[in-house]
């Protein structure tokens, strides 16, 4: 894991440890779970020691990465719903789903070599997605804008489908379609 983030990070701290995490994200994606952590340093703008201050191993970058990206797609749902009626947030962070899910297709390889040494990044991540969309379905069903039957779990499976199918960046008006359909079936029936 990385270093202890109990206590706040000074804001120079913050910034590299951010700039590493933007830096392997796009490293892990463009060349895989093997780039080299200097490269990722390199990227970033500082020197390996401070990868290492902030992520003692490859894996505990990988995970941090991987559960940082969650985290991100997890927190826009507070802003999206503010910002718009509940069924047209739910399509917004659909799309946000599909592009995550697609940089998570670049980390496939280092997430599974992270899964190879016992690690299950998936456990508490699975649990924040299914309560980000647990929120948006709720908001829904309280606006009478998607309908009442509407199963959270279901959503969340049928995003996945909907990224399994057409989640290439050459698929995104297919994906768009799709994600279309999915929130007109979740209104199907709605009080509205």
């Amino acid at each position: 894991m990385s270093v202890d983030q109990t206590r706040p990070l000074r804001a120079d701290a913050q910034r590299n440890r951010d700039s590493l995490l933007a830096a392997a994200l796009d490293a892990f994606s463009a060349d895989g779970p093997e780039v080299p952590l200097e490269a990722i340093a390199r990227s970033a703008g500082v020197g390996i020691g401070t990868l290492y201050r902030h992520f003692p191993t490859r894996n505990a970058l990988v995970e941090t990465v991987y559960r940082d990206e969650v985290a991100r797609l997890c927190d826009a749902v507070t802003e999206l719903l503010a910002g718009r009626p509940a069924d047209l947030a739910l399509r917004a962070w659909s799309d946000q789903f599909v592009a995550y899910l697609m940089a998570k297709r670049g980390l496939a390889d280092a997430l599974r070599a992270l899964i190879a040494s016992g690690a299950d990044p998936f456990a508490q991540t699975r649990g924040r997605l299914l309560d980000a969309v647990t929120l948006l379905v709720r908001a829904g069903v309280a606006e009478g804008r998607i309908r009442t039957d509407a199963d959270p779990e279901d959503v969340l499976r049928s995003l996945s489908g909907v990224s399994l199918v057409a989640g290439e960046p050459d698929q995104r008006d297919q994906a768009g379609r799709l994600l279309d359909l999915l929130v007109d079936g979740l209104r199907y029936g709605a009080r509205r």
